[in-house]
C-alpha cells in the first residue's frame, strides 16, 4: 500500500475530550474518528489492526474447538423476559420499537439468543459438548461514555456459549476456553493476568477476568506477589482478623453526641473512640426494600457484594426521607441495637413523630462477628450507645464478607501482605451452570433417557477494547509502539525522494516488492513531505520497522533500518531484505 493511497489524517494534538493516552493516540493516528460520544468511525489503519486481533481471536477459538456462528443484533424483548433480565440489565439495553409496536433490544450480549438455539436444535447428550462463538456489533447504553473505545455504545465483542452434560464437562470447556483466552492475549502482545471476578449480572458459580496493567483502568485488582493470589477488588478477600473480641461487659448505655455524625468526630476528644471499635450503620434499599448493614468504622461498604451475596437485582443507598420514618434518626446516629427494634427486625415504634412500623434485614460483615464493647448509633440525633456486644445486643440476620479490602491486608492463602493495582479489564469468562438453560428450556436426553438441563458457561473479549489496550500497554512520548501481530503495516519504506526517476524511490519501490513477496505488509509512505513530516508520522502510528532511503545513505550503498522501540541502524542495500525479515523473526 502507498501512503498516498490511503487514509492516514494523523494529528499533532489529540481532541480535548481524549483523557488517556490510547485514546489520544487512537485519534491522533489516525486510526478512528468519533460520530458522536461512545460511537466512532474505523479508519483504514485503525480496521486492519482491528481485524487482525479479530483473526487471532478467531484462530485460537477455532483450535479449542468452537464453533463460529452468527447471531442477530435485533433481538425480542420476550426472550429477555424469560431469562428474568429485562429488568436486570435495563439500564444497559438500548430498546427499539417496530412500525407494529413490538418492542426490540440491540444486543448487549447473546445468551438469550444461543440458548433458545440449543433449545431447538439440541435434544440429546451424544450431540454435546458444544461451544458457539461469534465476533459481532454490541451494543450498550453507557450513561458516561468515554475513554475511547474503552467504554462505548457501540462495540464488536467475541462472546462465546458452551453447552455441556455434566458439571465437570462444564469445567472442562471452562478450561479450554481459559487457556484460549491466555493465548490470545499473548498473541496480541497484551501482558495480562487472570483474577478472580464477580459474575454480577450474569450470574452462575464462578469466573475469571483478564486484565491489563494500566494506571488509566477502570478496574481495580487486589493480588499477592507471593502465592499468585488475584481478584478484582470487587470480589477479593483477605486473611484480616476479625475484630479483636473482649470479654461480654456492662449492658450497652447511650451517651450524648452532639453533633457527631462521623466516625472521625466520634474518634476525637472528648469522645476518642477509635474507628475500630465502631459499628458503622447504613441504610440501603435492596429492591425497594429497606436492608440495614452493619460493617467496622475503620471498614468501607463493598456495593457489589452486597448485591452478590443477598441476590439483589440493585441497590443503593436510602436516603434521608427513607430513613427517617425507619428508624427516625439521621446518617450520624443509626444503629441497630435490639432495644430499639423489635423481634430484630422489626423496628419499635416510639414516641418520636418520624417512627412507624417497618421491616428490614440486618447484614453484618463478618468481621464484626463475636465483637464486644463496641460504640455504634442510639437511633436518636446527637446520642450513641457504648458497651455494646453485637451478638447479645443486636440480632443479626446473617453475616457476609462486606467489605472491601485494602492494600497491605494479609492474603487469605498464604497470608502474605496483598497488593492493589488498577487494570482495564479485556475478557471475562464466566460459568454459569442452568440459569439460562432452566429458563429457555435448553435440555437434553441423557444416556437412560432422561431430560436435564445444559450446563452452560460464556466467554466474552471485547475485541475493540483490546485494540485499545495494546496501544494503552504499548506506547512512547512519540507515539503507538504496535506489536507485529496487530499492526496495521509491519514495515514503512520511507524514501526522502520520491520522484519516480530518483535513486532513493526506484530503490523503494524494488525492496517494497521483495518484502511484500515475502508474505510483510509494507506501506510506502511516497508523499512529497519533509523527512522530519515523515518520520513523525511513522513514530506516531507506531509501525514496527522503519527503512529510510536518504541521500547520504544511498551514497555509502546503505540504508538505515530502525525497529520502532530500538536503535537505529544502517545496512548494505543487498542486505536491507534479510535483516528485516530476521528483525520480524526475532
Amino acid at each position: 500500500m502507498r501512503w498516498t493511497q490511503t487514509l492516514i489524517p494523523t494529528l499533532r494534538e489529540a481532541p480535548a475530550d481524549a483523557e488517556i493516552v490510547s485514546h489520544k493516540l487512537l485519534l491522533r493516528a489516525g486510526l478512528i474518528r468519533k460520530l458522536a460520544g461512545g460511537v466512532y468511525t474505523f479508519l483504514p489503519l485503525g480496521l486492519r489492526a482491528l481485524r487482525k486481533v479479530e483473526q487471532i481471536i478467531r484462530e485460537e477459538m477455532d483450535r479449542a474447538g468452537a464453533i463460529e456462528v452468527l447471531m442477530p443484533a435485533l433481538q425480542p424483548k420476550e426472550i429477555w423476559e424469560h431469562s428474568g433480565r429485562a429488568e436486570t440489565a435495563s439500564n444497559v439495553l438500548f430498546k427499539v420499537k417496530d412500525s407494529g409496536n413490538r418492542d426490540w433490544f440491540l444486543s448487549p450480549t447473546a445468551e438469550e439468543v444461543i440458548t433458545t438455539v440449543a433449545a431447538g436444535e439440541i435434544n440429546s447428550y451424544r450431540q454435546l459438548p458444544k461451544n458457539f462463538y461469534q465476533i459481532s456489533v454490541k451494543f450498550r447504553d453507557e450513561i458516561r461514555p468515554r475513554f475511547g473505545l474503552m467504554r462505548a455504545k457501540e462495540f464488536i465483542m467475541k462472546d462465546a456459549y458452551s453447552f455441556d452434560v455434566s458439571d465437570d464437562a462444564a469445567t472442562a470447556s471452562y478450561q479450554k476456553m481459559f487457556d484460549a483466552y491466555t493465548r490470545i492475549f499473548a498473541r496480541c502482545g497484551l501482558k495480562t493476568f487472570p483474577v478472580e471476578a464477580d459474575t454480577g449480572i450474569m450470574g452462575g458459580k464462578f469466573s475469571h477476568e483478564f486484565m491489563v496493567p494500566a494506571e488509566t483502568g477502570e478496574d481495580e485488582v487486589a493480588y499477592c506477589e507471593a502465592c499468585g493470589y488475584a481478584a478484582n477488588i470487587e470480589k477479593a478477600e483477605s486473611g484480616i482478623p476479625k475484630t479483636a473480641a473482649r470479654e461480654v461487659g456492662a449492658v450497652i448505655e447511650k451517651f450524648a453526641t452532639p453533633g457527631v455524625v462521623t466516625i472521625e468526630a466520634l474518634s476525637k476528644e472528648p469522645y476518642k473512640v477509635v474507628a475500630n471499635r465502631q459499628i458503622k450503620t447504613l441504610v440501603y434499599i435492596a429492591d425497594s426494600k429497606p436492608v440495614i448493614i452493619l460493617i467496622r468504622g475503620d471498614d468501607q461498604l463493598n456495593e457489589t457484594k452486597l448485591i452478590t451475596k443477598t441476590g439483589a437485582v440493585a441497590v443503593r443507598p436510602a436516603t434521608v426521607e427513607e430513613i427517617l420514618p425507619l428508624l427516625g434518626a439521621k446518617p450520624g446516629s443509626l444503629g441497630a441495637v435490639a432495644a430499639t427494634l423489635r423481634s430484630g427486625t422489626r423496628f419499635q415504634p416510639v414516641s418520636s413523630e418520624h417512627r412507624q412500623d417497618a421491616c428490614a434485614t440486618i447484614y453484618a460483615d463478618e468481621r464484626l462477628r463475636g465483637a464486644n464493647e463496641m460504640t455504634t448509633g442510639a437511633n436518636e440525633d446527637g446520642f450513641h450507645y457504648q458497651n455494646v456486644s453485637i451478638e447479645r445486643d443486636i440480632n443479626v440476620s446473617d453475616w457476609f464478607d462486606l467489605r472491601t479490602v485494602s492494600a497491605g491486608e494479609p492474603c487469605a492463602k498464604c497470608g502474605q501482605p496483598l497488593k492493589i493495582r488498577r487494570a482495564i479489564e479485556v475478557g471475562h469468562i464466566y460459568k454459569l451452570g442452568t440459569k439460562f438453560s432452566d429458563k429457555l428450556n435448553s435440555s437434553f436426553l441423557d444416556a437412560d433417557g432422561q431430560r436435564k438441563p445444559c450446563i452452560m458457561g460464556c466467554y466474552g473479549i471485547g475485541v475493540t477494547r483490546t485494540l485499545q489496550a495494546v496501544i494503552e500497554q504499548g506506547n512512547d512520548k512519540d507515539g503507538v509502539i504496535w506489536p507485529l501481530s496487530v499492526a496495521p503495516y509491519q514495515v514503512c519504506i520511507t524514501p526522502l525522494a520520491v520522484a519516480p526517476d530518483s535513486e532513493a524511490m526506484k530503490l523503494a519501490e524494488k525492496l517494497y516488492a521483495e518484502l511484500t513477496a515475502r508474505g510483510v505488509e509494507v506501506i510506502l509512505d511516497d508523499r512529497d513531505e519533509r523527512p522530519g513530516v515523515k518520520f513523525k508520522d511513522s513514530e506516531l502510528v507506531g509501525f514496527p520497522i522503519r527503512i529510510a532511503l536518504g541521500e547520504k545513505s544511498l551514497a555509502k550503498g546503505e540504508v538505515e533500518i530502525k525497529p520502532r522501540n530500538g536503535a537505529l541502524q544502517s545496512v548494505k542495500i543487498d542486505e536491507a531484505v534479510a535483516v528485516v525479515l530476521q528483525r520480524m523473526q526475532g
